[in-house]
Parts: structure tokens; C-alpha cells; sequence
């Protein structure tokens, strides 16, 4: 593995933030359902501040992004973090710079003092099953995903 580290987007990164988002959909078949657009991004992110992105660098290139918000848990009585996407570019999969994104996060929320990490993936994207699985995530099989489209 090349050296890694991360950095934290900054208003100046949205460009970026909606191409790794693009190319994620197109990754998953799901392009034609991206509504997002730089603007909404910057107000949402930026302005609002409603969730965070950290990109995973390498000799100085981003090669992805994993972007997250805080939920909370009333059972645990904790904010957790949810993530929402994370994405390495192909030509950089299988170098472990999934896990380590993935440790980065746990590490944020370790110091955060969160409960857990969440997230969802597609029952179809094998290949990411199979890598949550080998970090010892558990699938949550008891529960639904329900969705309120507003």
C-alpha cells in the first residue's frame, strides 16, 4: 500500500464531492438517479453542514471519499455515525484503502464517543459485501429499510 492519509473536504472540493457521487451511482447502475448538483451540495454540505466528507489520499491524489453524518441512538443513549457513501476508484481497490477509510471513521467516531457505524449496501454489490464481512461487519437481517421520499 502507497502512504495514505486523509484530509477533510473544504467548499472547494464540492466539483470533486459530485464526481466520486457520479461515479459511485454509475459503479452501482444507479447514475440515472443522482439529482444532485454542485449548488445543492455546497448549501448542504457547507452552509448547513449537515454532513462530512474525508477524502483518502495517495502521493497527494484523492482516490475517493466516504462521506457520513451523525444519528443517534436512544437504546445506546449515543450519537452514532451513519455512512452514507464510500467509494475508492477502482484501480485503488484490493490495496486495503477501503479498510483503512473504514478505520478512519471508527476512529472519528472512538473520539466522538459514538455508539456504533451504520450503513447500507446493495444487496447486489457482492464485492462489498464480501469486504464488510472480512472487516467483521454484520449485515442487520431483522431489520426493514423503510423510506419516506419528500
Amino acid at each position: 500500500m502507497d502512504e495514505l492519509s486523509f484530509r477533510e473536504a473544504v467548499t472547494k472540493d464540492v466539483p470533486l464531492i459530485l464526481t466520486f457521487i457520479k461515479e459511485l451511482a454509475e459503479y452501482e447502475g444507479l447514475l440515472s438517479e443522482v439529482e444532485a448538483t454542485e449548488e445543492i451540495l455546497r448549501y448542504n454540505l457547507f452552509e448547513r453542514r449537515m454532513a462530512e466528507v474525508i477524502f483518502p489520499v495517495v502521493d497527494g491524489k484523492e482516490i475517493g471519499f466516504v462521506l457520513f453524518f451523525h444519528n443517534f441512538s436512544t437504546f445506546r443513549g449515543k450519537p452514532g455515525i451513519y455512512i452514507e457513501d464510500l467509494y475508492i476508484r477502482k484501480e485503488f481497490r484490493g490495496r486495503g484503502y477501503g479498510r483503512a477509510t473504514i478505520d478512519k471513521i471508527r476512529e472519528i467516531a472512538c473520539a466522538r464517543q459514538c455508539g456504533r457505524v451504520e450503513w447500507w449496501c446493495l444487496d447486489s454489490n457482492t464485492p462489498s459485501i464480501k469486504f464488510y464481512k472480512g472487516i467483521g461487519a454484520e449485515a442487520m437481517t431483522d431489520w426493514t429499510v423503510y423510506r419516506l421520499t419528500i
